[in-house]
């Protein structure tokens, strides 16, 4: 089934291009605004008649008297100076009806894509080691959505979840390994969680941090040489054992302690530079606060350096502990997916940062051969055209540090290399905060001068921050990122309640079952219905609301809908045998017509959201819809209606149905109940 607005451009835009003989002059048909002037507008006719220094009603008029659309409109208006609106036959409401009551599959009569693409979408992207957090969730169920959307309409999609498994960070982790492994080597009480706090307490106050950091580092140097000088090399004697143990029997609490650990490590790295003091190079002797944070600094990229030739076998030890770190925070992030019901097919679909790395030497490689980037300062950038900074001058994109480190951008390069040579993308979809908008240009400008993106279309769809009530980023008390997956154990909390309130009488599972679909839907739908590219205000009170556009009140109008069908089965009516038997409609009550409608318009609804990539299209849709069934339920009986009637409110019902379900399950990703 072509959607009605599909037919109705081309034929029109036939019509226009034959009378004006402009090949190029197409129609432009949109919902009308409002519905006492038609159903649809078409636009472009003014246009094209000053194009053709024609008068637009005239030339209007003559569209009207040549372009054959009887089979699906009402005879068409001409308005003001030369709109034409247009008004939905009945007969082709029931004729779409009926074709789609006779889809059997999964596809209530939507047609996929006669060009069907190749799209990655690159979306989630969390770091390893580190907690998922309020921030990931728009790309997470963003990405997701429109995963669904393009999939749906026949697209060969590949999702592809970019983790950053690589780099410093790595570097910080492993040596935060090293400390799990010295309290648990000495017995002690685990010393880095009273001293991350003590970090934390003593920010701002320069003497009692530096007295803490010297103890640290009396600690740590005493460690550092029991372990490696007894040693007499052999670094894997003491850390080797300690790693496979962690790998074969992980604690229970091995996250949080690696999560932990990875702050501790990041925080004294980053004290010194926090109060403001200026690191030099200076001897041991001259100065021990500066030394050590020198020191440690160095370190931790000394192990990423052991990390970049990680499959030599003197690197073992480190080639283990990334392992380890990699595999329980993937772990960790998939109990996030699961919760959200997201799913990636392993390594197929999440490649890191890890996966590019052997192909990024080639990258600088390549970018300096054809001239494209260049030294500057001791580190090696790109400079693509039309990129400027407040003083005019141009803006580099540093592909390579002066360490020889690689960046961002150096993966962002490589990864569009694979994407288009390998993955064969002919479109490729980057969602992730708008802040990174600079970024992915500067990159995109490159690939395409160095002739990487090729033909492909490589898109940055952004979105906004998600903010407190009190309109500031949304954070806990105590200023800190509020983490994922505590905030969806909430929401089905919240859920659980009110379910246990009204429903007093339900199974446990059921009120389980209940209360993750509306906890976590709801937290999704308040996303998704929020127009992406903007800032929206996060409230468990408005997203868990059994009235206006929330996923409950969604969830609702379906159960309402599978009551009907209940009650009709005590009755002995057999719906399946009376839908499956019909042959026409009828349509007559004004509520029945505007419901038949928009259920005719979930194709346009879904190619309007897919292509602009924004779900926020397709709920605004379902909640329309929801208010259009209410509106025909409140106006016309369905189970107490004549026998020729009946089957038609039957329809209505099952579709309706079909349609909220096919759009929360399928397309956003919600799960829905049969009983609320």
């Amino acid at each position: 089934m072509i959607p009605a607005i599909d037919i109705l451009e081309e034929r029109i835009s036939d019509v226009m291009a034959d009378i004006s003989g402009e090949p190029d002059s197409p129609a432009i048909v949109r919902l009308s605004k409002d519905p006492k002037f038609g159903d649809y507008q078409v636009n472009g006719v003014m246009a094209l008649a000053k194009k053709t220094k024609a008068k637009p009603r005239e030339l209007a008029e003559k569209i009207v008297e040549k372009i054959d659309i009887s089979d699906i409109c009402e005879a068409p208006e001409i308005a003001g100076p030369g709109f034409i609106n247009l008004r939905l036959k009945p007969d082709y409401l029931a004729k779409t009806l009926l074709e789609i009551n006779a889809d059997k599959t999964n596809h209530l009569g939507i047609n996929k894509t006669n060009k069907p693409k190749t799209i990655v979408v690159d979306f989630s992207g969390p770091n390893i080691a580190k907690q998922m957090h309020v921030g990931h969730l728009r790309s997470t169920i963003i990405g997701d959505c429109i995963c669904r959307m393009l999939e749906f309409l026949g697209h060969d999609v590949k999702r592809q979840n970019h983790i950053g498994d690589w780099g410093t960070s790595l570097g910080k982790v492993i040596l935060g390994l090293w400390h799990l492994r010295m309290a648990s080597k000495h017995g002690e009480p685990p010393y880095y969680k009273t001293e991350l706090s003590e970090l934390q307490a003593y920010a701002g106050d320069k003497d009692r941090l530096k007295e803490l950091c010297q103890r640290i580092r009396d600690r740590h140097e005493k460690d550092w040489q029991d372990d490696f000088v007894a040693a007499k090399g052999d670094a894997y004697k003491f850390f080797g054992p300690f790693l496979e143990t962690l790998v074969h029997a992980p604690p229970l609490d091995l996250w949080e302690e690696i999560t932990t650990l990875y702050q501790y490590v990041n925080l004294i790295e980053t004290s010194v530079a926090g109060m403001g003091l200026t690191v030099s190079t200076r001897k041991k002797g001259d100065n021990a606060f500066q030394y050590f944070q020198i020191e440690y600094e160095f370190l931790s990229r000394h192990i990423t350096t052991m990390l970049q030739d990680i499959d030599n076998p003197d690197n073992k030890q480190e080639k283990d502990a990334w392992n380890l770190i990699k595999k329980i925070s993937l772990e960790h992030c998939n109990e996030i997916y699961k919760m959200l019901d997201i799913f990636f097919d392993g390594d197929k679909e999440i490649r890191g940062e890890s996966f590019y790395r052997d192909m990024l030497p080639e990258v600088v490689a390549q970018l300096k051969k054809k001239g494209l980037a260049e030294e500057s300062d001791g580190a090696i950038c790109a400079h693509p055209d039309g990129f400027k900074n407040k003083e005019g001058e141009r803006l580099p994109l540093i592909i390579q540090k002066t360490d020889g480190a690689y960046l961002y951008a150096t993966t962002d390069l490589a990864a569009i290399r694979y994407r288009v040579g390998k993955l064969k993308a002919d479109t490729i979809v980057y969602v992730t905060d708008a802040r990174q908008a600079l970024h992915f240009e500067m990159v995109f400008a490159v690939a395409k001068m160095a002739g990487w993106s090729k033909d492909a279309d490589l898109k940055h769809v952004t979105f906004g921050s998600v903010l407190g009530e009190d309109g500031k980023p949304f954070k806990t008390r105590s200023g800190e990122n509020i983490k994922l997956k505590e905030l969806l154990e909430e929401a089905v909390g919240k859920a659980r309640k009110v379910v246990n309130e009204k429903n007093p009488e339900l199974s446990d599972d059921k009120k389980e079952e209940i209360a993750n679909a509306v906890g976590i839907g709801a937290v999704k739908y308040a996303d998704y219905s929020n127009n992406r590219t903007s800032d929206y205000i996060f409230s468990f009170e408005k997203m868990l609301a059994m009235d206006g556009n929330t996923a409950p009140y969604m969830q609702y109008a379906y159960a309402r809908i599978k009551s009907i069908e209940r009650k009709a089965q005590s009755k002995d009516v057999d719906i399946k045998t009376e839908l499956a038997g019909i042959n026409e409609l009828n349509l007559t009550d004004p509520t029945e017509l505007d419901l038949a409608k928009h259920l005719c318009r979930y194709g346009e609804a879904i190619e309007g959201a897919a292509a602009d990539y924004k779900p926020n299209f397709l709920t605004s849709y379902l909640y329309e819809l929801a208010q259009k069934f209410s509106a025909f339920y409140t106006n016309c009986p369905v189970l107490k209606a004549d026998k020729a009637q009946r089957p038609t409110r039957l329809l209505l019902c099952d579709l309706t149905a079909k349609t909220i379900g096919h759009g929360l399950h399928e397309l956003l990703g919600i799960n829905v109940v049969e009983q609320m």
